[in-house]
């Protein structure tokens, strides 16, 4: 398993939410890369970047940060945030973005993951952002009626080989993972790789997701931000295995 340091921005600055809630917003650094750098010099191998006015508004408004790091540090890009068109995807990928994460428009709209599955394969991820197991769209907006368990083997069947799954309950609350949900998401995928995200907060939460056979990597955002997690210590414990 990997740890995946979380990159949220909003307005152009690094930001976190509480629950996904774009009004209990803490602000963190005032420049995308500074951020970025910090965790590469700690040892990431990649970076998790979230355009969170292109989540809420469905239209990417920080491509040119996530961009930016991509120009300038040589570690691996995965993501998201309002990606909802097939130029969008197009343009990340020729920038050197490794994995694109998609959420409210592969829920909506199943023959769009299709094509973006045929014409790009493993460089598709699907975000499942989930309240008690049902998954949301539009930025954590609208919970759905839609089970997790259900609309990842639907995925998984399209030939989905990458999905992130987030507790929005657990996501930026330093209330520890979810991990009966992780492991039912985990009994549930035989195939697609699966990244846990939401409430990643210590070094021993860091030890228990790696000890959960299959999960292939952990995103952690608020923790490391404010010291709950020293993001450098779990990547050593991480190496030491």
């Amino acid at each position: 398993m990997i740890l995946i340091p979380a990159i949220d921005i909003k307005d152009g600055q690094v930001v976190r939410l509480f629950q996904g809630d774009f009004d209990r917003q803490t602000d963190y650094d005032a420049y995308p890369l500074v951020a970025a750098k910090r965790w590469c010099d700690m040892g990431a191998q990649w970076l998790h970047l979230v355009d969170l006015d292109g989540a809420k508004n469905g239209v990417m408004s920080n491509k040119e940060h996530i961009i930016y790091i991509i120009q300038k540090l040589n570690v691996s890009i995965q993501a998201g945030g309002g990606i909802r068109d097939l130029q969008t995807v197009s343009d990340l990928i020729k920038a050197g973005v490794k994995r694109v994460i998609l959420g409210t428009r592969a829920i909506e709209d199943r023959k769009f993951l299709k094509n973006l599955l045929a014409l790009y394969g493993e460089k598709i991820c699907v975000s499942l952002d989930c309240s008690n197991g049902f998954v949301t769209q539009h930025g954590w907006v609208s919970v759905t009626n839609i089970k997790a368990v259900d609309l990842a083997l639907e995925f998984e069947s399209m030939g989905l080989q990458w999905m992130i799954y987030t507790d929005i309950a657990r996501d930026g609350a330093l209330s520890g993972p979810n991990f009966v949900q992780i492991q039912r998401m985990l009994n549930t995928l035989k195939k697609t790789k699966l990244i846990a995200s939401g409430g990643v907060t210590t070094l021993d939460d860091v030890r228990q997701l790696s000890e959960m056979k299959g999960l292939a990597a952990a995103i952690t955002g608020r923790a490391i931000y404010e010291g709950n997690l020293d993001f450098k210590k779990a990547i050593e414990l991480l190496d030491a295995q």
